[in-house]
């Protein structure tokens, strides 16, 4: 089963043994909190929350702040648009593309997968075949591979998507909402997923999805109704109720991670993103490792793929790593063992710490 997983943040190598979420962020946990169901200032936080999502996701949509990690939206927004035998094009370039495939036919739906390797970003000459001659109600994409470190062209998918009058187009955002560009209106997303715990720092405990006018329609054609449902969040700030008791911790920290990327401005933090990422990069280069993606036009800014050094097998690898005070991730499903991963999304996003990283990792190559 499909399932988020670490992206290798790397913890600083000089002990700090920090995953660089700020002590603001996690001090909003620490607060005592009254009823979110009873009392008014919950309701006003949610609100002061969405419209800065909304700022930060360059959308007017509605955004659907929910309780649980990224994946409960990712299967929500899925189950609430959803009907058996609705067609379903899946873009897919990695593990969360072919997943997220599978969630769709989970739901019943008749997927039909445009695949790639993953190491290669989508083509959208051949996504824009199949849409042609599927018609599907839905096309779904991945921004962020984060298992092989690619971005995703969705926007150009989008253009597609409105070309062919394809009534919804479903991204997942996760990896890349604040560390990357991301214009959801502009690129006619209808249903943008985003986690707490990636670009935004924050901790995993909430889902985002922003949910346009057309999105919202067929929620309520479908009717699903269950623990990840789309449909009371149309209207649960305006009624005042919500389908379970809200994370006031969570809500609360979140609107501090999304304040702290708006006072630094969207476009320098997604600058910081691109420079951290390209010192990485050059680093990885210059210590003769190689880089997973097929092109470096296909990496991603928060992430960075790289293949394990010849001579020295993954675990030894982190084991080697980890006795130096440097945790970085591996990878999952058919890289797994053969490619590693270093994070540098959100607070991590720094160009001191990925040259820290990367003294150790020259260290730990040379080494062996």
């Amino acid at each position: 089963m499909l399932r988020r997983s670490s992206d290798g943040n790397v913890r600083d190598p000089h002990g700090s043994g920090t995953d660089q979420r700020c002590a603001e962020v996690l001090a909003a946990y620490q607060k005592n909190y009254g009823s979110p169901d009873l009392e008014p200032e919950y309701y006003e936080l949610y609100e002061k929350t969405e419209k800065q999502l909304q700022e930060l996701l360059r959308t007017k949509n509605r955004v659907a702040i929910m309780s649980g990690e990224a994946m409960v939206v990712l299967w929500g927004a899925l189950k609430s648009t959803l009907k058996p035998g609705d067609r379903v094009v899946s873009v897919a370039t990695g593990v969360f593309g072919y997943g997220i495939a599978d969630m769709a036919r989970a739901c019943g739906a008749d997927v039909t997968l445009v695949g790639f390797d993953y190491d290669e970003i989508a083509d959208p000459g051949r996504v824009e075949e199949v849409v042609r001659k599927v018609r599907p109600k839905m096309v779904t994409a991945v921004h962020c591979e984060t298992p092989s470190g690619t971005l995703n062209p969705v926007a150009e998918i989008g253009e597609i998507v409105r070309r062919y009058e394809v009534p919804l187009y479903y991204v997942d955002a996760v990896s890349s909402a604040a560390g990357a560009p991301l214009e959801v209106d502009a690129w006619g997303i209808d249903l943008c997923l985003v986690g707490t715990q990636k670009a935004l720092s924050a901790v995993p405990d909430l889902g985002i999805v922003s949910v346009s006018e057309r999105a919202w329609r067929e929620v309520e054609e479908v009717g699903y109704q269950g623990y990840d449902a789309l449909e009371p969040f149309e209207t649960a700030l305006e009624k005042r109720w919500f389908p379970y008791t809200p994370n006031w911790h969570g809500l609360a920290a979140l609107d501090v991670a999304v304040s702290r990327i708006l006072d630094e401005g969207l476009e320098n933090v997604w600058q910081r993103h691109q420079t951290a990422a390209q010192i990485c990069r050059d680093g990885l280069r210059r210590l003769g490792l190689e880089l997973y993606p097929r092109e470096e036009s296909a990496c991603s800014p928060t992430v960075t793929a790289v293949k394990v050094p010849k001579g020295l097998t993954w675990s030894e690898l982190d084991r080697r790593l980890r006795e130096r005070g440097m945790v970085v991730g591996g990878s999952l499903g058919p890289l797994s063992g053969l490619v590693f991963r270093l994070g540098h999304m959100g607070r991590q996003a720094n160009p001191a710490l990925v040259e820290k990283a990367l003294a150790v990792l020259e260290e730990v190559v040379w080494s062996s």
